[in-house]
Order: C-alpha cells, then sequence, then structure tokens
C-alpha cells in the first residue's frame, strides 16, 4: 500500500478514534452481544443481530484505522522548505475573484479534510489547482457552477 501523507494533528486524530474504538466501543458490544445473547434463541433475537451487525462495523473500522497508521506519512509543515510553493500542509490565504471574499485553506491529507476547519483535502480540486503554484500566481478551479478563479495572496508553512 502506498503512503499516505498526513500532518501530525491528522495522525493524532486517528490514534485517538483508534484507541476510542478498542478502549470504550469494542468493549461495550460485547457486552451487548453478552446481554442478548442471555436472552434465549439466537435465531429470533433481532437485539442479537444489530450488535453483531455493530460488531462488524466496529471491527472493520479497527482495521481501516490500523491500516491506515500503519501507512502514513507524516508531513510538518513547519519543516518545509518549499520556497514558498504550494504544496501538501501549506496553509494557503486566497482571494476568491468571482465573490471577492478572501479565504484561508490548509492543504491536508483525505482523513483530516475538514471545511468547517478550513482544511481541505490534497485530492480535492481546489487543492490540487493549487499544487505547485505561487502567491501572486491565479489559480483556476473546475466547480460544478463553472470555472472559479483563486488568487493566491500567500502561501505560509505553519
Amino acid at each position: 500500500m502506498n503512503a499516505i501523507p498526513m500532518t501530525q494533528a491528522g495522525a493524532e486524530k486517528l490514534r485517538a478514534e483508534l484507541n476510542e474504538m478498542k478502549t470504550v466501543h469494542r468493549p461495550a458490544i460485547i457486552a451487548a452481544i453478552a446481554e442478548a445473547r442471555s436472552h434465549g434463541d439466537l435465531s429470533e433475537n433481532a437485539e442479537y443481530d444489530a450488535a453483531k451487525e455493530k460488531q462488524g462495523f466496529i471491527e472493520g473500522r479497527i482495521a481501516e484505522l490500523e491500516s491506515k497508521l500503519s501507512n502514513v506519512q507524516i508531513i510538518d509543515p513547519a519543516t518545509l522548505n518549499a520556497d514558498g510553493a504550494c504544496v501538501f500542509g501549506a496553509t494557503v490565504d486566497l482571494l476568491d475573484l468571482d465573490a471577492d471574499k478572501e479565504v484561508t485553506y490548509q492543504i491536508v491529507g483525505d482523513d483530516e479534510a475538514n471545511i468547517k476547519e478550513n482544511k481541505i483535502s490534497i485530492s480535492s480540486p481546489v487543492a490540487r489547482a493549487l499544487i505547485g503554484k505561487y502567491a501572486g500566481d491565479v489559480a483556476e478551479v473546475q466547480a460544478p457552477a463553472g470555472i472559479r478563479e483563486y488568487e493566491i495572496l500567500a502561501v505560509r508553512y505553519i
């Protein structure tokens, strides 16, 4: 499997989720299955079936998190020397030329993207348009409503 780029904060978030799945959710579902089992006939026990289904989801998520964390490549934006280029981990100040509005995004991995925190995925159309560009450049992004233009005001590695 290929390396998965991620910031330190993103990796810590996944580790915390994995820890919660193993220490909270897994024991809780095991107890729920035991409780449902104690009710007798398993062939018509909806509570047991639901608990087993939830257990499958939890075990699948644990396996997914472990796989991602075993292949993670931590990238610290503060140590980057990209000479002002937009790269993974960079925080980019943009001017949306169509809306005449300033926005700031950090380019992060797919698992840590969260538009509410102004973190966009490296695989998003906006990030793909920004990669390799410098302050003063204009990036064109193909959006559902048509092409949008963003002027890069600043590129920071924080």
